[in-house]
């Protein structure tokens, strides 16, 4: 297994958790009957996928997400954000053009929220809050296109190709059949983790025939049952989209804030987590909830049993129900205390994910079981 290979290995869980907790914001995706179509082996597949290029595209993208994540009884009315965002069925549209053009409109209960890009600015729009924004962007280079994280939630070939670049040998391969998404053949390319320790069952991308773009992603959970996540097209069309689809205009009465990027920095970035070896890395001191470097992430493992790691939060504060995190204050309420060489701290699990907040700030996350959680905890950093 090359540098390459192993570098990228860290994509699996941290790609999967944004799936499941970023992406599963947007029903399920109907495919038709399986058409025929020449034999493909996996590897010839994946290497169509790797180099796949289109100029644009548009369609309709639907989303369904069932995590398992326990009710919360006498919720306050207007605070059901987190729950909606990680269960229920969602629509969005979205247009993409190369280099740096993308829009997606979120449907959801009569309201729309959109962003759009044109590489120039940027625009976020909340039509039930009234309110928009806009980002004048610096220049840039067309080598080096900026991306923002929408575009990249609601992309399901952003999302399957951050899967395929996490393939090593903690990962089986096959190319399980045929099927229709959104009216165009696609070969399904099946990836199941040889792990017992991950919570994920298999991963299924089904791959347009033709232009080798992955259409839709279909998360299982290893415990089985209906899909935890899946992401796809109902529609969609390769041809560019018009200049004119990535402009906006505010409606009348919309409150306007506008902001400037920094030049040197752009929009911002998310930096990609580093690994982690235990016995080289220096014991660092919990940091506080606004601490430089407080947020960045680390990861402890590699493939499908890694586990993401994040300082600078404290379960007084998550469970002070204040805010936008009262509904998780009251997940956390019920969640059980437990203890081991890591210290003591809440434990939340469902049948996807499972999160450890610690009394001395840290949160591990990843789509792994209880005792994996717990182990990877055991060898981090404090």
């Amino acid at each position: 297994m090359g540098v390459a290979q192993r570098s990228r290995r860290w994509l699996v869980p941290v790609a999967a958790v944004a799936v499941v907790a970023g992406v599963g914001a947007i029903g399920p995706v109907m495919a038709d009957a399986s058409p025929k179509l020449p034999n493909i082996s996996a590897q010839d597949l994946l290497t169509k996928v790797q180099s796949a290029k289109v100029d644009g595209l548009s369609g309709t993208v639907q989303s369904s997400a069932d995590l398992g994540l326990p009710a919360i009884p006498g919720m306050a009315p207007g605070t059901r954000e987190l729950t909606d965002l990680l269960s229920g069925q969602h629509t969005a549209r979205v247009a993409f053009a190369t280099p740096d053009k993308a829009r997606v409109s979120l449907l959801d209960n009569q309201a729309e929220q959109l962003w759009t890009t044109d590489g120039k600015s940027a625009w976020a729009y909340d039509s039930s809050k009234r309110e928009a924004t806009k980002l004048t962007l610096p220049a840039h280079s067309a080598s080096t296109p900026q991306k923002t994280r929408p575009q990249q939630n609601y992309n399901p070939q952003a999302v399957a190709k951050q899967f395929l670049a996490a393939i090593d040998p903690s990962t089986q391969v096959q190319v399980s059949g045929t099927e229709k998404v959104a009216g165009r053949d696609a070969y399904k390319l099946k990836l199941v983790p040889k792990t017992d320790k991950t919570t994920v069952g298999s991963v299924t991308v089904a791959v347009d025939s033709k232009t080798w773009v992955p259409l839709d992603v279909t998360v299982m959970p290893r415990s089985g049952g209906n899909p935890a996540v899946e992401l796809g097209f109902t529609s969609v069309s390769f041809d560019v989209p018009s200049a004119s689809s990535f402009t906006f205009t505010p409606p009348a009465g919309v409150k306007v804030t506008e902001q400037k990027a920094p030049a040197k920095s752009g929009l911002p970035k998310t930096e990609l987590p580093k690994q982690v070896n235990p016995k080289t890395t220096p014991k660092l001191l919990p940091r506080k909830p606004g601490s430089a470097n407080a947020d960045k992430p680390t990861v402890i493992g590699t493939g499908w049993d890694s586990v993401v790691m994040i300082r600078g939060a404290q379960t007084a504060d998550l469970t002070g129900g204040n805010g936008k995190l009262g509904q998780l204050g009251q997940l956390l309420a019920k969640a059980p205390t437990v203890q081991g060489p890591w210290g003591s701290g809440k434990i939340v699990t469902s049948k996807m994910v499972s999160a450890l907040i610690t009394n001395d700030g840290r949160i591990f996350a990843g789509l792994v079981t209880p005792d994996t959680l717990q182990a990877a905890a055991a060898k981090a950093p404090r």
